[in-house]
This record gives structure tokens, sequence and C-alpha cells, in this order.
């Protein structure tokens, strides 16, 4: 997730393949902050499954994304690739963008976990409200 150092030379990607997965990690990345909200029993716990495998899919895959690692088997060749310098920055890079702010990854590798467990807490909540009423 947030584990490798940001790399201010990376800049936004201008090639197609570069943009195509930045615009898929914010549709994601959207989908993450708001699914909560969706009203369908099926689609809560697709969402309450996504949640916890995303988180563990960063710790176990060295605070990267299995997304970036995409982007670099089908630009380099490799599953990771020392120049895709947007590997497990993505989090980083969203917070000097958008806060201009440079927490260390430590503390953004806990502020993001932490967020995801409020994030499945209350669609869990809401799953329940949803299946009792």
């Amino acid at each position: 997730m947030a584990s490798i150092d940001f790399d201010e030379s990376a800049g936004l990607p201008t090639d197609r393949l570069g943009v195509g997965f930045l615009g898929f990690h914010l549709l994601v990345g959207s989908y993450v902050m708001t699914g909560w909200i969706v009203s369908s029993i099926a689609g809560l716990a697709v969402y309450l499954l996504l949640l916890p495998l995303m988180a563990a899919q960063w710790r176990f895959n060295r605070g990267s994304c299995v997304l970036n690692n995409l982007e670099s088997r089908l630009r380099f060749g490799a599953w990771r690739h020392p120049h895709n310098k947007q590997e497990g920055a993505f989090l980083l890079m969203l917070c000097d963008w958008l806060f201009r702010l440079r927490p260390d990854p430590v503390r953004l590798d806990q502020v993001s976990y932490g967020v995801i467990a409020i994030l499945w807490l209350v669609g869990a909540g809401h799953l329940t409200e949803i299946a009792m009423g």
C-alpha cells in the first residue's frame, strides 16, 4: 500500500496504459469509500469480502497493489519492476495531490488499515440493518 517511497518524479502517467490503470485505481478507491451504501445483500456481501482481501493483498504483496503489479507485468514483463515508480505509491501520491501531505509510510499504513476496518464495520452494520429490516 504505502510502504514503498513515493517518487515525486513519477508524476501523472501520460500513456494509455498508465492513465487506464490510474483511472481503474481511482474507480476501485471510490467503490471502497462508498460501497457500504449499497442496498442489496449480495452487493454488501461482495463489498465486505473485498475489503479484507484488499488489505491482505497489500500486506502480503510488500505494500504494493496487484493493479500496479499487473501494470508492471504488461509494461515490463515482470510482476515487480524497479522502473514502475507508481508501484506501491498510490496512496502516498493521493495524499500529496489532495492534502499536500507526505505522511511516513508506517503512519499511512496505520491510517489505511484503520479506514478499511471502519468501512468494513459500517458496511456490516448496513448489511445487518437490511437483513433485519
